[in-house]
């Protein structure tokens, strides 16, 4: 993060409450000050009330870096360290992910760490859960439609021709079309768009699209409506979501539903030149998820009882 104090600039930052640089494996890290009024409110509310306070965060992009497979993406090395500082100072840590959550657990490193008993991840978009606190996952039965899509997304790739290096990710509740790996990867999704929006469609499904990915899903959750409905469960007096992708948009809303009814919140971007949406409404945009620990490390600090 920069280091200049324009209260415009979503980089700039200050020490933070102890008067020291806030630090996360090792590295210096400052609590930003948001780009808007809204955010800084936001902030001062978190920071005011840690107890009331609600963290909740996407992993692919967010606490992981992307990678060409999904199966090999791991939580940025600090991640799990920065999460247990700050998770017992405040109410709760959620993260958010369209991944089963039994997957974001495991490649998140998240089970039977301390500091993270109470940790909560809504996998598929919030349809189903896992609490740290149990080690268990609550879910509704399945959408008949993902099985239906999932037999017929084979020949339906294969009559299209679709570019070499396009390839599916069986998500259980989903079936992802991922086009990154292809020679022209955002020319290779656009011709998938249409086809694979009839698909789900004709089954009762919705098509989640992100970066370089087509995800044919279940209706009726998103991470807005997962993130608002666990807001209102532990009674959130703020909140802050950190996200970096189009399936981050529902729960920036989210966000901003919450300001409306008077729970202050800050929307973090997890920078990516691939999504601009989510840059150009967030309150704090930081280098990807080596910002977004260092992000939580600063708050960690700043959090932490005073020693003087």
């Amino acid at each position: 993060m920069g280091s200049s104090t324009d209260s415009t600039d979503p980089h700039a930052t200050h020490p933070d409450a102890s008067g020291t640089d806030a630090t996360d494996a090792g590295a210096s890290a400052t609590l930003p000050v948001p780009a808007t009024r809204a955010g800084r409110d936001g902030l001062d509310a978190l920071l005011t009330r840690p107890g009331k306070a609600l963290i909740a965060l996407d992993f692919d992009g967010t606490l992981s870096p992307i990678v060409p497979d999904p199966e090999q993406a791991r939580a940025h090395p600090g991640a799990v360290r920065a999460l247990a500082a700050l998770a017992p100072r405040v109410a709760s840590v959620a993260v958010v992910t369209g991944r089963p959550p039994e997957v974001a657990v495991r490649h998140g490193g998240f089970a039977d760490v301390p500091g993270l008993e109470h940790l909560v991840v809504l996998g598929h978009y919030g349809t189903e859960r896992w609490d740290a606190a149990t080690g268990d996952i609550t879910a509704p039965a399945p959408h008949p439609g993902v099985a239906a899509v999932r037999a017929e997304l084979p020949g339906l790739l294969d009559r299209l021709g679709a570019p070499e290096g396009t390839w599916t990710e069986e998500k259980g509740r989903a079936v992802a079309v991922h086009t990154r790996r292809a020679a022209d990867p955002q020319a290779a999704l656009e011709a998938l768009r249409e086809p694979l929006t009839g698909l789900a469609h004709r089954h009762g499904l919705v098509v989640e699209p992100g970066r370089m990915v087509l995800e044919l899903r279940p209706p009726g959750m998103d991470k807005g409506v997962a993130l608002a409905e666990y807001a209102r469960e532990i009674g959130a007096g703020s909140v802050l979501y950190a996200g970096d992708d189009l399936g981050d948009l529902p729960a920036y809303a989210a966000v901003d539903a919450l300001r409306s009814d008077g729970v202050p919140g800050v929307l973090v971007c997890s920078g990516s030149d691939e999504v601009t949406e989510l840059r150009e409404r967030a309150d704090v945009v930081v280098d990807g998820p080596e910002g977004v620990v260092h992000l939580l490390g600063a708050l960690a600090r700043a959090l932490a009882p005073r020693t003087d």
